[in-house]
């Protein structure tokens, strides 16, 4: 194990304004997460999983604590700055698979890359829709692909930046159970040759089954 882990979450909290006064969706979090490690976060609906996903990805600032990737404080940075991190160490996955309806599926994966100035982003994401099953559908829309389809299509999206980080958010709530256990297959395959560390949100005790340990949350609290 490395010395400095991976993730480094002290203390997290998320508290919001209602109409009733102020509201706690997060309790002081903390828990750390080495690199090529594969965590589960469960819990029921409402718990508080995703917006743990949104903290660790710096799309939302926590009220309170901090997250540390690879040793760099995230919340000391601008939204420019988390952005950089963001786009330098992690890549997504969705339930909604959050593909670019007028790209071609190759043009998608390209997207990333190209975001960065790699020169062999065709290349690279070519060899990634082929590494995912798809290398006969690199000229289609996602709307003449199957749910399964297009989320290999994002699987290849966030794999073809080799992210240290990869962080997924329900990502077979949309499929049925086999296709789920495909892509959930799929994921792993590519995470061990990446040696990714993965973040994976999901209800879903058979996927969490999946991965090295789970960390629970029961009404914004880690138990």
């Amino acid at each position: 194990m490395s010395a400095v882990p991976l993730v480094d979450v002290q203390d997290l909290s998320k508290r919001v304004r209602d109409a009733s006064g102020e509201l706690t969706i997060l309790h002081s979090l903390s828990f750390t997460l080495q690199a090529r490690e594969s965590v589960a976060i469960v819990g029921a609906s409402g718990s508080g999983k995703s917006t743990l996903l949104g903290l660790l990805a710096g799309l939302d600032t926590p009220s309170a604590g901090r997250v540390r990737i690879q040793g760099e404080d995230l919340f000391e940075r601008d939204e420019d700055g988390r952005a950089e991190l963001r786009g330098r160490t992690m890549g997504f996955v969705f339930q909604s698979f959050q593909l670019l309806p007028n790209l071609t599926a190759l043009e998608n994966v390209m997207l990333p890359l190209e975001l960065r100035g790699d020169r062999e982003a065709e290349e690279k994401a070519r060899v990634m829709l082929q590494r995912v099953g798809l290398g006969e559908r690199l000229k289609h829309r996602p709307r003449v692909l199957s749910g399964g389809e297009q989320q290999r299509v994002a699987l290849a999206r966030a794999f073809v930046v080799k992210p240290a980080l990869l962080l997924a958010d329900e990502p077979t709530g949309s499929l049925d159970h086999a296709t789920g256990a495909q892509v959930m297959a799929l994921m792993d395959e590519l995470n061990r040759e990446a040696g990714t560390t993965l973040v994976l949100v999901t209800h879903d005790e058979r996927l969490a089954a999946h991965c090295d340990r789970r960390l629970r949350i029961e009404a914004g609290r880690l138990v």
